[in-house]
């Protein structure tokens, strides 16, 4: 029977991608005939007997995304409705995440006793960081001044209530402030990332300095919280596929296919800049490092579809601490490198940062030269970091960045159009990246471990 089956799927996966491929042909041209609609319906059906054949939780939240689409396609006023479910999936997630630090990087320091280690990982993950999103930044502007998307485009005229009044130019100094917590219930009800982090460290690094007797009650306290919010994110994931799939069929819905035509160049500029990233900077990092390709990618595969389809990389965070320790990273690696990374590491928000501010600039028809090209982008490498977690929060330091340079408000309102297309690549690479470096400093520091043996990951 199992051996039937294996036969069968591939055949029906096939068979359904091709038909929603030819479905979607018109769409390029601005039109969804009742027909067309019906082959990729028809495509969705036999996706949907394939997953019933193997199951897998990555494979039916993929096929939730193309539902998703296919809904926002069909009936988007529907589709504007399904945003409330998933809002509770975003909601569910983020009760997670602030306890789940907590937990795992106290159990982490405090269990093992190590600074000496703790230190060394955080200075190798600091160094790693800056290089990798350094590329990043690179590799946007020289994609945005290769295709000059910018050039040609028309203005839209920005009322004064459209027009940000007196956005403040985003400085270090308030960054580092921001690091660190004032009150710790504060930090975890607003989840802070970075701030629980710091706090974490700090309470993990004084309980190695309390007397054993005193320390292991917290010990326990902090181990059963992490087991608990690993089991709460478990079944959360259950719920996966239903929010993705709504998130999926909002954003579609809401936007629709023709905003995509006026911005296409963009578009094709970002999604080119992200693969590139991935095949030219992460590919040869996964080698350099040892890491089993294939199976490096089954275990972030999950984790980097949730934040495609939420277009946020909190969402994804619990699943993909979990799904890294699967894959053999020690967990006070990953406790603390995942999430150091979604303040320093994100690889897909910098490199749209980049290629972003100088289209504004091509769009306004401001001459940007070489120097003054990489002035902008080594004052992102400041102002890009502390952006993760909310959806959509680069637009907040590109407007920033476009107050510091004196360009114009104007293209920013004109990237809003497919930002939320942009931003489910960029965010999906985000995780991905952070992924791979809690697996690089294992490797790193001689500790990556064979994988643990998993029944959501194993029926892949």
């Amino acid at each position: 029977m199992a051996k039937e089956s294996s036969k069968i799927f591939p055949v029906a996966l096939i068979a359904g991608l091709l038909l929603f491929g030819v479905g979607c042909a018109p769409l390029a041209g601005g039109h969804g005939q009742v027909a067309f609609a019906a082959v990729r319906w028809m495509g969705l059906a036999a996706l949907a007997y394939a997953g019933i054949q193997r199951s897998s939780l990555t494979f039916w939240i993929f096929l939730a995304m193309f539902v998703g689409w296919e809904i926002g396609l069909d009936w988007p006023g529907f589709a504007a409705h399904l945003r409330v479910l998933s809002d509770i999936f975003l909601r569910l997630i983020k009760v997670i995440v602030a306890p789940l630090i907590l937990g795992t990087l106290v159990t982490g320091i405090a269990g093992h006793g190590d600074l000496k280690k703790v230190g060394r990982i955080g200075l190798k993950s600091l160094i790693y960081f800056e290089v990798v999103t350094t590329i990043a930044l690179f590799i946007g502007v020289a994609a945005i001044n290769l295709t000059r998307a910018g050039e040609g485009l028309s203005l839209p005229a920005a009322s004064a209530e459209q027009r940000p009044q007196n956005v403040a130019p985003l400085k270090w100094d308030d960054f580092l402030l921001h690091v660190f917590p004032e009150n710790i219930v504060k930090a975890v009800g607003e989840n802070q990332i970075l701030q629980v982090a710091v706090f974490a460290v700090l309470f993990g690094i004084a309980l190695t300095r309390v007397p054993e007797k005193l320390r292991q009650p917290m010990l326990s306290v902090a181990e059963s919280l992490t087991q608990a919010m690993f089991k709460f994110t478990n079944i959360v994931m259950y719920y996966a596929p239903i929010g993705v799939g709504a998130a999926m069929a909002y954003t579609v819905g809401h936007m629709g296919i023709s905003v995509l035509l006026p911005l296409g160049k963009l578009l094709l500029t970002a999604y080119g800049a992200l693969l590139v990233f991935l095949i030219f900077v992460l590919l040869p990092i996964v080698l350099l490092a040892r890491l089993p390709l294939v199976r490096f990618l089954k275990y972030v595969a999950e984790p980097a579809t949730i934040a495609f389809a939420t277009s946020t990389s909190e969402a994804a965070l619990p699943r993909a601490m979990e799904c890294m320790e699967e894959f053999g990273v020690p967990r006070e690696i990953v406790a603390f490198v995942i999430p150091a990374g979604y303040s320093f590491n994100l690889d897909g928000s910098t490199l749209y940062l980049a290629m972003a501010s100088i289209f504004v600039a091509q769009a306004a028809g401001i001459h940007m030269g070489w120097t003054e090209q990489l002035f902008m982008v080594f004052a992102l490498m400041l102002t890009s970091k502390g952006i993760a977690g909310v959806p959509r929060a680069t637009l907040v330091v590109l407007m920033a960045t476009a107050s510091t340079f004196h360009l114009p408000f104007e293209p920013i309102f004109m990237i809003l159009g497919v930002d939320t297309l942009i931003d489910m690549a960029r965010t999906s690479l985000n995780v991905t990246g952070n992924c791979l470096a809690s697996a690089v400093i294992a490797r790193w520091e001689g500790e990556l471990l064979e994988p643990k043996a998993s029944a959501s990951l194993e029926s892949l």
